[in-house]
């Protein structure tokens, strides 16, 4: 029978390092906490040890979070891995190597719970340490969105179209919009099997979410959403009239055609 989880917390700075520690070592379901102040420290302790999550830093000297990450994300059975940052620029980089959840520093225990049951979920499910490439499209059906040092999390089923602005994109939904640090054609892949197809080369659109096409002003094709209207290029018209019957088919047929 489990008694609780194994963690390791990484980070080079002595005082975040204690603190990450005292707050693991407090929390709920947490068996053992070791510390590494460098990632080639923790790095060896992962190669002689077992453990079942790794809290980790983003910014340390030589080899940084986001690399030993990756370098855990390969191994045949890699622990869970939350990053723990000042940082919100990298939680896409971070969700994309399968991390299981984003934290801003300074860490609220609350904050960090909910961190830990969603350790102690894939723990229980895939048997001791983390999963790998499971875990990769699931982060993508929900993106973090960071504000005022608070982390939402914007499900897919949510979005009724995305456009693109520099290297953000901005997530439409009935709520209103949401920014996040990925380029369009990233997000493309993720959620292009998933009922979104790009209709413009600034905007990404979810199929289930069109009410109408209708022309504009100009002449132009636009497709109709409860959040707002989206341009359609004129060499994606036809496609997305095509992918638009066959949606409607589908779901008439006993599925809404959209993988939540």
């Amino acid at each position: 029978m489990r008694r609780g989880l194994r963690v390791l917390a990484v980070d080079d700075v002595r005082p975040a390092l204690d603190e990450l520690c005292r707050l693991l070592r407090t929390s709920s379901g947490v068996a053992e906490t070791l510390g590494a102040g460098e990632a080639l420290e923790a790095l060896r302790l992962i190669q002689s040890d077992r453990f079942d999550a790794v809290f980790l830093d983003i910014s340390m000297p030589g080899l940084d979070g986001i690399e030993l990450g990756s370098l855990l994300a390969r191994l045949d059975s890699p622990p869970a891995i939350v990053f723990v940052t000042a940082y919100d620029d990298y939680a896409v980089t971070a969700y994309d190597i399968g991390a299981v959840d984003y934290l801003l520093k300074p860490v609220r225990q609350e904050r960090l719970s909910v961190a830990l049951g969603k350790v102690t979920r894939m723990v229980t499910t895939n048997g001791r340490g983390g999963g790998g490439a499971d875990t990769t499209p699931e982060a993508m059906a929900a993106l973090p969105v960071e504000s005022a040092g608070r982390t939402r999390y914007v499900r897919r089923s949510e979005v009724c179209f995305v456009s693109a602005d520099g290297d953000y994109v901005r997530l439409h939904t009935l709520s209103g919009e949401h920014v996040v640090r990925m380029p369009i054609s990233r997000l493309e892949e993720y959620w292009q099997d998933h009922g979104f197809h790009r209709v413009h080369r600034s905007y990404l659109l979810a199929l289930a979410a069109v009410r109408e096409l209708r022309s504009d002003s100009t002449g132009g094709l636009v497709a109709h959403t409860e959040a707002g209207d989206v341009p359609v290029s004129r060499r994606h018209a036809r496609q997305l009239r095509e992918l638009l019957l066959r949606h409607a088919q589908r779901t008439e047929s006993g599925g809404d055609g959209r993988t939540r």
